[in-house]
């Protein structure tokens, strides 16, 4: 069964990551180096991927026509979207020991981050349907 697990955070979290120590950000780059190489090795990493910063974000709606309009990040946002791991693991529990790991992150001064990771399964395409 694939996972994805979405890494979220606010404008004030992001913010406060950047003014982390270097010493700090190497601490926790190492962790998430660590934690994609067991993934790997394992056999359960698909994929992982971080995204620019939440004041790159546009909104798309579809206009006249289909022609897109867009819009910055609306400031009434709590949340972003920061980052993802795609995980093929045997069971839901599995996805969640994972996310758990994950969201046991060191943050400054090695402390615990206990940052929210949300786990949702990825459904399969039927094989009716075209790819």
């Amino acid at each position: 069964m694939k996972y994805i697990l979405l890494m979220t955070g606010t404008k004030v979290g992001v913010d406060g990551y950047r003014a982390w120590s270097q010493s700090d950000m190497q601490a926790h780059f190492a962790f998430l180096k660590n934690l994609n190489k067991d993934l790997t090795e394992s056999g359960e990493f698909v994929a992982n991927e971080g995204l620019a910063g939440p004041e790159q974000a546009i909104v798309v709606r579809a206009g006249k026509n289909g022609t897109p309009v867009t819009d910055g990040v609306f400031p009434e946002a709590k949340e972003f979207l920061l980052g993802y791991w795609i995980v093929d693991v045997e069971s839901p529990e599995r996805a969640c020991e994972i996310a758990a790991r994950l969201s046991g992150g060191p943050g400054p001064g090695g402390i615990t981050l206990t940052m929210p990771i949300e786990v949702r399964q990825i459904m399969g395409r039927r094989t009716s349907e075209p790819a």
